[in-house]
């Protein structure tokens, strides 16, 4: 698999909005969308996904340019976006994500 480029880095918080205002503060975060069990920010050109481990795990996401490169057990987000999660060899976990451009693909169940 080639051209994936970093799409987001995931950690884990037990407070959603405290984090959220802890990055805003401390590093002038934007914040992209905020709920209950996440947030993204964006911090100068990257984004930084605010979880709660029950909903996600902290992972490192990277944006591949074809829906076909996650295979055929892929999950969509109710954002719309489609992802596989897989481990490293170290048991780290990698989001590999495709986000649809212009809405015409459609998901399939997987």
């Amino acid at each position: 698999m080639n051209n994936l480029d970093l799409d987001h880095i995931a950690v884990n918080t037990s407070d959603i909005k405290e984090s959220v205002n802890w990055y805003v503060n401390k590093f002038g975060a934007e914040i992209e969308y905020i709920d209950e069990t996440w947030a993204l920010l964006v911090i100068g050109k990257t984004k930084l996904a605010l979880t709660i481990p029950d909903q996600h795990p902290a992972h490192t996401a990277f944006r591949v340019q074809s829906i076909e490169d996650l295979g055929p057990d892929y999950r969509e987000h109710r954002d719309g976006s489609c992802y596989v999660y897989i481990n490293d060899p170290s048991g780290n976990v990698i989001e590999l994500i495709y986000w649809r451009n212009d809405g015409t693909e459609k998901a399939q169940e997987g």
